[in-house]
Formats: structure tokens, sequence, C-alpha cells
């Protein structure tokens, strides 16, 4: 295989007028001393990219390494743009870890440094989505949630009823209703209890509670201020609705956005079982006629029946039979609608009303689902808008009922014209340039193409290209802006697509810091679980590393087969996700030097481990889609259809994603050493494997498996707090 070509320098933002450059450097080196923190050249360049999209009104997509101080990067200018323009910016973030930083850390020292300059301090909110802050009304006696109810044994409601207890106890004390704020948390089962959803809301003009309501005060504090903090999934329903959640703004920064894509998936995907409609049927109870409930009973039976005999995953043609299943709980619960909206009374009591409106969700979400099933089997399987799958539950999940889910094909088309174009947009993380380029997740979000960079050494080719590159990746030209086919009758956009792609760079010196380690010599990976040349490559190098070892699998299965197998043959603690609570065991990997943390894809993104805790990150295999993966599989067939490369569009783009933040996870600050080991030999011998490796931090690398025992045994034997020793591996 050929060396890959040299990947051409990331085109920079456009310059900043001098005079507007020196405010916003001096500005952030008063943040920076304020929360007493150093200044790096990637931060400054990286608040001056953010001031002028602000400006000008491009749209940047800036990757700021881990290390770079990228929050305060956009939080100045974007503090600086809403007090001199009285304007809202909106910082949307995928995990409650950096909301939670942003609101009680960053902000509020930030806030306190640069009011000086600006003349106040600005003024900061946190909204999230309705589900998410406690509802007194339903606390307080409004209808309780008995989804599932009966699918529990008797110990789980017992569970569920301490759980909701607690509640009622923190329900005294809390005063932002906040889910979040309770910790340890409940299960989704128990929370459901005392919270509601848009639709079973009663409005604040008619709940008795609705001058104490903790969303309406959340939305209140919102409004009154300059910066909002908010995360993915409601900055996708403010884009899926009609009304607007957030105050007026003009600016929306969009941190993480490398999950940007998944979350607005997840908002935007519906899902329907017989469980559901019994539920609902069982909410109407005796508040509509008699007749009308029956006949919803009756086609939740009909969808169970049928669904018993539908095979698990994607559906590409809808049986008549099932279809007509489908159509009965449609028009059953479209049904049961009606009836509450005719009988409908407007001096009804609180609880009384909250029960109507309850069961008018619960019909409306089956009438919805069942319709949108309904409509997804169109004649040209490439054009479809939705993908349709069945999803039973595993045998740990065995009172999980057969579910029927669709999701969106493509949502650039709907991200085009819901965000960037009404507002400008600032996307960053610490993974965004996947193969050289930022053009595959741009694509995803409906961004156009950069022109004049299509066919260099390390760059997509552009869409409906057959290549090797990321061509024809959803959200390319169905959803540019010639005709986003996610929002047909929209004609044209407020707001300019141009956009400017920015890399400042990461302040560790990769290739003197980590060591790459690809395990050629391994055979490819199986099928059937982890090869025991595979567990072996594993004990060596944790036994080289002394322990201290992050284990990043594709699967649970792996993850549990190699801590179960290696347990009794490495010398050092090896915990296993699903052992306790995620973040009890990260606590417990980062406090105990020798120990070992295996787990899937939660730990890929989510762990922060500095220091000695980490210096060996195992990753067992290129993390590619399941070929079986409903959603995954639909996309890239979509692309094929459309004369892309639906492989390298979709599953090599969603591996690189995967193995860029995987391998992020080994350092963390300036003084942390060691190495990322990846035992899927196709990293290196693979037609596509220049692709993924331009995805990751410049390590040094090797296939050499002496060369690396050696260096972390080295690292194993240093002293404590000994950085020196280790400047180079």
């Amino acid at each position: 295989m050929p060396p890959v070509p040299p990947v051409p320098p990331v085109p920079s933002a456009s310059p900043v007028p001098p005079e507007h450059a020196a405010d916003i450097a001096r500005l952030l080196a008063m943040a920076v001393a304020g929360i007493g923190g150093a200044e790096r050249p990637g931060q400054v360049a990286m608040a001056r990219a953010v001031q002028t999209a602000i400006e000008t009104g491009e749209h940047l997509a800036v990757q700021a390494g881990t290390g770079t101080g990228k929050s305060l990067a956009y939080l100045v200018p974007a503090a600086v743009h809403a007090i001199s323009e009285d304007a809202t910016v909106v910082v949307s973030t995928a995990t409650i870890a950096l909301q939670r930083q942003l609101i009680d850390r960053d902000l509020p020292r930030l806030a306190a440094a640069i009011a000086p300059a600006l003349g106040r301090e600005p003024v900061f909110a946190i909204l999230k989505g309705r589900r998410n802050y406690l509802c007194l009304q339903r606390l307080r006696g409004g209808p309780a949630d008995d989804q599932d109810e009966a699918l529990f044994d008797p110990g789980a409601v017992s569970a569920i009823g301490r759980q909701v207890q607690r509640l009622h106890e923190w329900a005294a004390t809390t005063k932002t209703g906040d889910r979040d704020e309770l910790v340890p948390g409940v299960g989704e089962p128990a929370w459901r209890q005392v919270s509601v959803s848009a639709r079973e809301c009663l409005g604040a003009q008619r709940c008795p509670f609705g001058t104490r309501c903790f969303a309406e005060l959340a939305r209140d504090d919102a409004g009154r201020a300059d910066i909002v903090v908010t995360n993915h999934a409601l900055l996708a329903i403010d884009a899926l609705e009609d009304f607007d959640i957030f105050p007026e703004h003009d600016v929306v920064i969009v941190d993480e956005a490398h999950d940007l894509v998944d979350r607005v998936t997840s908002v935007a995907s519906d899902e329907l079982s017989a469980a559901a409609v019994e539920v609902a049927a069982r909410r109407c109870g005796r508040m509509i006629e008699e007749k009308a409930v029956a006949r919803l009973r009756d086609a939740g039976l009909g969808l169970e029946r049928m669904l018993a005999d539908v095979p698990e995953g994607r559906m590409d043609m809808l049986d008549e039979a099932l279809a007509s299943a489908l159509e009965s709980v449609r028009n059953a619960a479209a049904g049961c609608a009606a009836e509450f909206r005719t009988s409908a009374q407007n001096d009804e009591e609180p609880d009384r009303l909250a029960a109507r409106r309850a069961a008018l969700a619960a019909v409306g979400d089956a009438a919805d689902a069942a319709e949108r099933i309904l409509g997804a089997f169109g004649p040209a399987i490439a054009d479809r808008p939705d993908v349709v799958w069945l999803d039973r539950p595993s045998a740990e999940e065995s009172g999980r009922p057969p579910t029927l889910r669709v999701a969106p094909l493509r949502v650039g088309g709907l991200l085009a014209s819901r965000l960037f174009g009404r507002r400008t947009a600032v996307l960053t993380s610490a993974t965004l340039a996947l193969g050289g380029s930022f053009e595959p997740l741009a694509r995803q979000w409906g961004l156009p193409g950069l022109p004049g960079l299509a066919g260099l050494p390390g760059v997509p080719d552009p869409p409906g290209a057959g290549g090797d590159g990321p061509a024809g990746s959803p959200g390319e030209a169905a959803d540019s802006p010639a005709g986003p086919r996610d929002d047909a009758g929209e004609s044209g956009w407020e707001h300019s697509l141009a956009w400017t792609g920015v890399d400042v760079g990461s302040p560790f010196d990769h290739p003197r810091s980590g060591i790459l380690y690809i395990a050629r010599h391994l055979p490819p990976p199986g099928r059937d679980g982890l090869a025991d040349s595979y567990l072996d490559e594993i004990a060596e190098l944790i036994e080289a590393a002394g322990g201290r070892t992050l284990g990043l699998f594709s699967s649970m299965r792996a993850a549990r087969q190699a801590a179960g197998e290696l347990r009794g043959r490495v010398t050092f603690p090896l915990l296993c996700q699903g052992d306790d609570q995620t973040a009890q065991l990260v606590s417990e990997f980062a406090a105990d030097e020798p120990t070992c943390l295996f787990g899937t894809l939660s730990l890929w993104q989510g762990v922060d481990v500095p220091g000695p805790s980490l210096r060996l990150v195992v990753i067992d295999r290129i993390p590619f889609p399941r070929p079986d993966d409903p959603l995954a599989s639909a996309r890239q067939r979509a692309v094929a259809a459309r004369g892309g490369n639906g492989f390298m569009s979709v599953a090599a783009t969603q591996a690189a994603l995967l193995l860029a933040q995987g391998s992020g996870r080994l350092l963390r600050t300036m003084t942390d050493r060691g190495v990322v080991a990846v035992l899927d030999p196709r990293l290196s011998t693979a037609r596509y494997a220049g692709f993924l490796r331009a995805s990751l931090p410049p390590y040094w690398t090797t296939t050499d498996p002496q060369v690396v025992r050696g260096a972390l045994r080295r690292l194993a034997a240093e002293p404590a707090g000994d950085v020196a020793a280790s400047k180079a591996l």
C-alpha cells in the first residue's frame, strides 16, 4: 500500500480587524487571569476566529484539541457580542458534565473577570427540556405514569417507590427542580412519576403551580440572560418545532459538535409498541366513550400479534397485515383524541385536566408514530425520508416489549434551513476534521462543500463521486441549499450557508507524549468474540503498563469477555462497565493507579482521567457500525444510490470519529504520557487505513510490540510525579 500523501492545511478564518483582535486578545487575557489558567496560542486564534464569525455572519467549524481552553475562546466573544449588541447567544453542549462546567465554573469566573471592561457582568442561565424539571402539579397529585407497570416485578415496583419517595423529599429543598442536580440520580421510571412532557403540561395559566413552575422559572431566567446554556436535544427540538423555545438570538455556539447529528437524529425519532398503546388506552380510562377505548385496546392487541412474527432489524417493505394493524392503531388513537377534544371543558379541576392532558398526549404520540411509520415506505428506497426497524429486547432486557422505531435518514436539510439558515453558528470540538478535512461532518450538518478542496490528498470527493474518500455522505447533494429533501416547502433561507473551517491545533506535543501502536501481527478481528491472541496481547500490555489501562471495546459483549478472562491472568484490579454506576467506576479507576477499567461506548467519549492512573488506552477493533445496524446501513445504501461511497461516507466516518475520541482519552494534561494500542491490524493494512489514521492525534506510530512494551515499562518504573523522565517515550 503506497504511503498516504500529506494532508493540506485546513483553511484559516478571514483576518480580524486589528482593533477587534486587540480587544478580544485583551479580554481573553483578563478572563484567563481571572480563572487562573494559562493563555495558549490556539485559544487566542480560536477566540479571534469566533469573533470574526459573529461579525461577518459566516458559520465556523473550529477544531480545538484537548487543553486548548476552547470554552473561554468562545465565551469571551459571545459575551462581548451579547452585551455590545443587547443580544442573546445560545451555547449548546452534548454532555451534562460540560453544562455544569460552564454554569458552575467557567461563566461565573468569566463574568467577574471581564465585567470591568464590558461595563457590567454578563448574565447567564441554563435551559433544558420540560422533562428535565420536577413538575409540582404531578408531584402533588397529578396522574401517575403507569407506563410498563405491568412489566415490572414486585421488587422493581418497590425500588421505584423508594426512588419516588426520595424525589418527594428532594422537592422540599430544591431551588431549581433540575433533575441533574439530584445526586445520586433516579431511574427513568421513577422520574416520569414527577415530570411531564410539553404535551402533558397544563400551561402556566391553568396550572395551580404555574407561578412556581421550575420549567417556567428557567425560561424566565433564560429570557433575561446574555448567554443561555442548553443541550443538543433542546436545540434540535427548537429547530423541529414551529414555536420558539429560546429567547430571540442571532448566534448559536455548538460545543461537542461531533455529537450533533446523533443527538438531532435521536430527537427526531419516534417509536411504537403494543405496550405503549395499552398505556394510552389505560390513561383514557373512563374519561371518554368506552367503545373508543376498547377499539384502541383491540388495536394494540392486534399490533402485538403482528410484531410477534416480524423479524428483528431494518424493514424495507411493509407487510400488508402489519400495515393494517398500524392503520388500526392510528385510527383508534385519533378517534380517542377526537373524543377528548369534543368533551373538553374549560372549568375542569387541575387534577382532572392533567389526567386528560396525559391521556391526550399518549394517544397523540401513538397516532403520530403509527402515521409516520406508515408513511416511511415510498417507492424509491433511497428517497425515503425515514428508516424503520423492529427492535427486540436482548436477554438482559426481557421485560421490554418489541418496539417499532423510525428515524430520519438525513438531518442535514433540517439543520441547514432551521439552524444555519436563521442565525450564525459556531461548531467546535476536539474532533471535527476527519481524514484531514471538515467536509465529512459538514455535509452531515447540511453545509456545502468548501470550494477548491475536492481532489486534494486526504480530502473527500465531491458529492456523487465514487472514490475511496468519504464521498456523498448523508447531507450532501440531496440536502444542499439547492433543495433540502428533509424540508420540502422551504424555498430558501434568510441566512447564508457560507462557512469556514479552522484547526487551532493542540498544546500537546503528541509525537513526544504518546505512541500509537497498531498490532499489525494479529489476525483481523472475527465475529465470535475476542480471539486468544487478542486476550494475550491485552494481558501483556497491561502487565507492561503496571495496570493503568482503559480498555475501549466495540461491544459490551467483548468488554465482558475480556474482563472475565483477564481477571485471573493480570495482577491488577480490573473493573468492567456494568459492575456499578459508570461514574463510580471511573472515579475508582482514577483514584487507584494500578486499576484497569473496561467498557464500551460511553467510555470512548466520556472519560477524563489525567495523570498516572491512565497510561494505556486499548482499543479492540476499529469501531465500525455493525453491518446490521438499521440506521447506518440505510444511510450507506442511500449514499450509494446517489453515486457516492456509502462505506466511506457513513461507516468509515463514524469509525474515524470514535477512534479520534477514544484515542483522545490518553492525553488530558501537558504532563500526561502513554500509549494508544489498537489491536485491529486493518488500521495499518486496509485501503481506508490512511483516512482513519489522518483523523487521529499525531502520535508517534509503531507496529513493533517490543518497542511499545519497553516504553510502557519505562513509564511504569517512573517515581510518582517524575515528569521529566517521561518527556520522551
